[in-house]
């Protein structure tokens, strides 16, 4: 009755004292009135001395209802509370305090236990994301370090992070080595070993090994604190079906008053229009999509999917054709250098198209530049000094090395710089090449990998089953390259060689076909993509602000298998709803029935009505479990690995 169709926005904690003031009066009331009654049946209490604290008992019942009925009409507005306040008046003004008493202690203590258990669904997300400590150790000199309030830590500060510490902020090793819990951030519960240079995020635990780091971010900007804000906004967000429900509430609350009064003028019984305004409260109806939503939405942080908004959960019901990335999506992102293919055939050819593509590609981001540099420095390679850099999206990247022009990137880039690129027999298949230029000659071509990710085939698969009737594979690879990582997912639609725009295209054609379309990518060069999906998804978004900002949901890990479980899950929280709602209406209209009929009295129905709530409730909370068993299957698909 008096839980809100959207958790507030308020502390858990906050929530928790407000209860236990609220459990101190219900208490207080209660006591009274079952003074009152145990008086009468077994102590000899006069009528007057019965009557005395069965009315003290109510009155302190009934003044939160009276209040919270009374503040709505101020309002200009009759909210569900007045049918119970209206219900409860009629008592007094029968001067039969004691059923007003039991009604409204029933009503109050069915609504505490409801708001506890709500809050238990809140709690497993704040419990999810409310693990920053408050103390960091911050490294004063080589032989010192001051331990000072997490909030204090700013960006380029040195911590120390020692085994069994919760870790303050995001930042990047720079000495040690250690396993470490990354659950809070990415759902997954086999911890990450890191080691100089990784990044490491706030509110993940270190679990062997001391650390160093330098702080790149603190407080609210940490990949903890934007997942924190997401979430707790994604709460008070609503479906369009929530938002139809309190459209028509307001109507809710004069059709029950005057169908009581039609009880009442055909009964001549103010008893049963009483009962009807009891029973006809519709605390199921309230709590059938919001209980749903919160279990949903801690379902999900649990498995690392951050939701920003809950009309993406029904939303995602609906998909029914998906868009993939391939590079850093489908596949690990993780290029290796695999071929060396100079147009020069002299023995140092090689390392020369190495160095030279490598001192240009430390100026690029994309995971193809990062595999040359990788290898470059493997190599013990010095680079060169590079100026004037300039990137073109989907293409290339071009500068000035020894007052020479270089490119590197693909073929198109080079034609488009009018250079020609010479013929060349070796073999490409598979291969994601990349081609190089100096001094406006071709020199060369260097040929990279990409695996494909082991979970997959089983993902398209299972996408496959659960109604996605369409797969799209889109890249800025070659056409052999997209053809084979297609052929390894079974996934026939692909499409080589696209630039940005063409990706926007794409998706915009099958939303013009009648699809309801989802993007899946990394959320650094798809976020023109992303957002022109129906839903976008991030792959792999822990830590990247452009993923977790530029999508509609952002998956913190790379878990292929995700994907079928958002889809999934949408789908069962649309069912729990739905069910949630056909209870509640058909339980308001058999007990306005039987409350017409006689079959029933305020007590029962007070009780009855609190059951129907309790029912929903516990329906929706099926949800916070829901997808274990596939941590489980992930967890042991690694150990095998």
């Amino acid at each position: 009755m008096f839980v809100k169709s959207s958790v507030p926005n308020i502390s858990t904690e906050k929530q928790k004292k407000q209860m236990a003031f609220r459990l101190l009066g219900t208490f207080l009331g209660g006591s009274l009135v079952l003074n009152a009654y145990f008086g009468k049946l077994f102590l000899g209490f006069s009528n007057d001395v019965n009557s005395l604290s069965a009315f003290l008992g109510a009155l302190v019942l009934s003044i939160p209802i009276f209040y919270s009925a009374s503040k709505s009409l101020f309002q200009k507005k009759i909210h569900m509370e007045a049918l119970v306040a209206i219900a409860l008046f009629g008592c007094f003004a029968l001067e039969d305090y004691l059923t007003a008493g039991i009604v409204a202690f029933i009503m109050l203590g069915a609504e505490l236990i409801q708001s506890r258990t709500a809050l238990g669904a809140r709690a497993a997300i704040e419990g999810l994301i409310k693990l920053t400590p408050t103390k960091a150790r911050k490294i004063i000199s080589d032989n010192q370090q001051q331990e000072i309030p997490a909030h204090e830590l700013t960006r380029g500060d040195k911590i120390l992070i020692l085994p069994g510490d919760n870790i303050a902020a995001d930042a990047l090793i720079t000495k040690g080595a250690a396993t470490i819990n990354e659950a809070s951030i990415t759902g997954e519960s086999i911890p990450a070993e890191k080691q100089t240079g990784d990044k490491i995020f706030a509110g993940t635990i270190n679990l062997t090994g001391k650390l160093e780091a330098e702080v790149i971010r603190a407080g609210e900007d940490t990949t903890l604190g934007k997942v924190k804000k997401l979430i707790l906004e994604a709460e008070t967000s609503k479906i369009p079906i929530m938002r139809i429900i309190d459209q028509y509430a307001s109507w809710y609350a004069p059709l029950i008053l005057m169908i009581s009064c039609i009880i009442l003028y055909f009964t001549k019984d103010l008893n049963r229009a009483i009962t009807a305004l009891v029973v006809t409260c519709p605390c199921a109806l309230v709590l059938a999509t919001p209980t749903a939503v919160v279990a949903a939405l801690s379902c999900a942080a649990r498995l690392g999917i951050l939701v920003k908004n809950v009309k993406h959960l029904e939303i995602a019901s609906k998909l029914n054709a998906l868009v993939f990335d391939k590079t850093g999506t489908l596949t690990t992102g993780e290029l290796t250098v695999t071929k060396l293919s100079p147009i020069d055939s002299s023995e140092t050819a090689g390392e020369k198209l190495l160095l030279i593509a490598g001192s240009l590609a430390r100026y690029s981001s994309h995971p193809a530049s990062k595999a040359v540099v990788n290898t470059a420095n493997q190599a013990n390679l010095s680079f060169n000094d590079v100026h004037d850099v300039q990137e073109k999206a989907g293409l290339g990247i071009s500068g000035i090395v020894d007052n020479k022009k270089v490119l590197i990137g693909k073929r198109q880039w080079l034609k488009e710089n009018k250079i020609t690129i010479a013929k060349n027999t070796s073999n490409m298949d598979g291969l994601s090449i990349i081609y190089v230029a100096f001094g406006n000659e071709y020199i060369g071509w260097i040929g990279l990998e990409d695996k494909t990710r082991e979970e997959a085939k089983s993902a398209t698969e299972q996408l496959h089953q659960i109604g996605i009737r369409k797969i799209i594979m889109l890249t800025g690879d070659r056409e052999s390259v997209a053809k084979k990582v297609a052929a390894e997912l079974g996934c026939q639609d692909y499409k080589a060689q696209c630039l940005p725009e063409e990706k926007l295209e794409a998706v915009h054609k099958l939303q013009k076909e009648g699809y309801c379309v989802g993007v899946i990518g990394d959320g650094i060069n798809d976020a023109p993509a992303l957002a022109a999906g129906d839903i976008g998804i991030a792959m792999g978004a822990a830590g990247s602000d452009i993923a977790i900002h530029s999508a509609s949901i952002s998956l913190m890990n790379n878990d292929l298998t995700r994907l079928p479980f958002i889809i999934t899950i949408s789908k069962k929280t649309k069912l729990i709803m739905y069910e949630n709602l056909l209870f509640g209406i058909i339980f308001i209209v058999v007990g306005l029935v039987s409350s017409s009929l006689g079959y029933l009295n305020p007590i029962i129905a007070a009780i009855m009505h609190n059951v129907g709530s309790f029912i929903v409730i516990f329906n929706s909370a099926r949800l916070i479990r829901f997808g274990e068993e596939l941590t489980i299957h992930s967890d042991i698909q690694r150990e095998e690995n």
